[in-house]
């Protein structure tokens, strides 16, 4: 099992933690930007807060998922299983690394991953 370069870690760590805080930053706006308060107005005025509320909940929990790869990316590289495919237990390549550093798969393990849910989707 290939080891991921020192550089390379301190870089994507950097990365990770910075997403992180990003995306911290993101819900911590939408929720203040979010209020509640206003009951009043019209149906219109209603189904326009609804759908508001629908799209906010719609992004955090996509923020969520993020933080939780972000997370799990920063575990692994605690306990050393960083860079290694899930799927092929081979290294992943450093370009996808530092364009993705939560990612978990390589290119070609993303590819076997694919062609799996393409088979048992139908």
């Amino acid at each position: 099992m290939a080891q991921v370069s020192e550089v390379l870690l301190k870089e994507c760590k950097s990365k990770l933690l910075q997403a992180k805080a990003d995306i911290l930053n993101r819900v911590k706006e939408a929720r203040s930007e979010f209020t509640n308060d206003d009951k009043g107005g019209d149906e219109a005025d209603q189904t326009v807060r609804v759908l508001a509320e629908a799209e906010m909940l719609s992004q955090n929990e996509r923020l969520r998922t993020q933080l939780l790869e972000i997370e799990s990316a920063l575990g692994r590289i605690q306990n050393g299983t960083y860079g290694v495919c899930e799927e092929t237990e081979e290294a992943i390549e450093s370009e996808r690394l530092r364009a993705i550093p939560w990612t978990r798969l390589s290119i070609e393990g993303a590819e076997i991953r694919e062609s799996m849910k393409k088979r048992f989707a139908r």
